[in-house]
């Protein structure tokens, strides 16, 4: 695969982990691209979006926990806070 093929995606995720859909969106889609070949996966957060990162979160009824899809990332791509 050449460079040309390669293709990079960043994603900025301002916005708390369970005050709306964002994030979750933002990390489904971010998770979906890391597993395909010849992709690579950047993921910035900022500001309220920060507490996505954070470790043994108290996940509400009826949420996924962002932290751990976020790890699933870490491990196929680039996280920055």
């Amino acid at each position: 695969m050449t460079e040309a093929e390669n293709k990079k995606y960043l994603f900025i995720i301002n916005d708390g982990p369970y005050g709306n859909e964002r994030p979750y969106n933002a990390l489904r889609m971010a998770m979906n691209l890391s597993k395909r070949e010849g992709t690579h996966v950047r993921m910035f957060l900022m500001g309220d979006g920060v507490q996505c990162a954070v470790a043994k979160q108290s996940t509400p009824n009826g949420y996924y926990n962002v932290a751990r899809m976020l790890k699933s990332i870490l491990t196929r791509g680039d996280v920055a806070t």
